[in-house]
């Protein structure tokens, strides 16, 4: 069972330099870009889990929204904990017109508890060049809870931050720039120099014409053929070059969250000819309670003491010879004939990279 566990473990394998997939699964269109958006307001309705008098900048601005509506109130009177304010951001996908309707998320910027059960007033969300793009105006969904009584307390999930479907209508249309020159920019969301080459090449052989040619590692440029500059033909050719199969290539890595343990093991790693020896120390410390109880009449205290035992040990190991792993298949078959943990699969990697017998970058996260 142990060995099917670290097994399992262990192939957490990308292999993908077989498959083929679609460009615009690896790579985007240049100039066709999604809109961040940002903005300030405040979530009403709470239930007393909302800011405290400490967040002055609550307080200021609901009696900045009262005046709006004719309400003056001094800021000292004001004893709110059913009002918080948040931070609302957004990102709108590239050409949505005005009237599109997106997501917003809604998070706590303040001392507030929870969100849950509030509604967020109408708020402006502005871009990078300071323009209103969309408004925002809603109930929040928290998709958690939390229960406050008497000291305790009960919570189930994130509650300070929550999100809107739908919250946010467009006022102002998000453009894009497809083509300049009549000329259409591939860019890969992982410069490779093999992908890109090998895209322009798929490109070429689809049109029967030259028209793409790679510039760099991430960019390729495809020039529109001139069937395809008339009114709604440049949509059709884009969408086209993205619908091209191409088998992207990816460098050889060995990627290591140290954290949780997991290894994620590419396709292209292999592993020169070494020895292995791997061990560890085993210490045992016990701690056991001992009492000391005095004589009748003696007028003396009880003494608890703890009595404590240290037991060390070390594991016994052979050297392991590797004789070489070709493929992610051998890497595997070999590591798990050691019958090593993944915690010390880890430090065998780490390891191997700085010896030199490890063909691959090594990443830890």
């Amino acid at each position: 069972m142990k060995f099917m566990v670290r097994l399992a473990v262990l192939m957490a394998i990308v292999s993908i330099a077989d498959a083929t997939t679609r460009v615009k699964d690896v790579a985007y269109v240049q100039g066709v870009r999604s809109q961040q958006l940002i903005g300030y307001g405040l979530v009403v309705g709470l239930n007393g889990t909302g800011d405290s008098q400490r967040s002055t900048f609550t307080m200021q601005s609901v009696t900045s929204m009262l005046k709006r509506f004719g309400i003056t109130v001094p800021q000292n009177d004001l004893r709110l904990r059913n009002v918080a304010a948040v931070i609302v951001t957004s990102t709108v996908p590239g050409f949505s017109k005005e009237g599109g309707m997106v997501d917003v998320v809604v998070s706590s910027l303040g001392d507030a508890s929870g969100l849950q059960g509030g509604t967020l007033l109408m708020t402006p969300l502005s871009g990078l060049d300071g323009a209103v793009y969309a408004v925002a105006q809603g109930p929040v969904s928290v998709g958690g809870i939390g229960v406050r009584a008497g000291g305790s307390e009960v919570r189930r999930n994130h509650t300070a931050a929550g999100r809107i479907p739908g919250g946010a209508i467009l006022e102002k249309a998000v453009g894009g720039d497809m083509a300049k020159d009549w000329s259409v920019y591939v860019v890969l969301n992982q410069a490779d120099f093999t992908t890109s080459t090998r895209i322009a090449e798929a490109v070429n052989q689809h049109f029967k014409d030259t028209v793409a040619v790679a510039r760099d590692a991430s960019t390729i440029a495809v020039r529109v053929p001139q069937e395809y500059r008339s009114d709604g033909k440049l949509v059709e050719f884009i969408s086209a070059v993205e619908l091209l199969e191409v088998n992207p290539d990816v460098a050889a890595r060995v990627i290591i969250n140290e954290r949780t343990g997991t290894i994620v093991i590419g396709e292209n790693v292999s592993i020169l000819p070494v020895a292995i020896s791997h061990g560890g120390l085993n210490i045992e410390i016990q701690s056991t309670p001992v009492i000391s109880q005095p004589n009748a009449f003696s007028q003396g205290q009880t003494v608890v003491a703890n009595m404590t035992t240290v037991a060390a040990g070390q594991d016994t190991t052979s050297v392991y010879a590797m004789n070489g792993a070709a493929t992610v298949q051998d890497v595997a078959r070999a590591l798990n004939a050691m019958k090593v943990v993944p915690r010390d699969i880890i430090a065998i990697f780490q390891a191997l990279k700085e010896s030199g017998a490890l063909k691959a970058e090594l990443v830890i996260i």
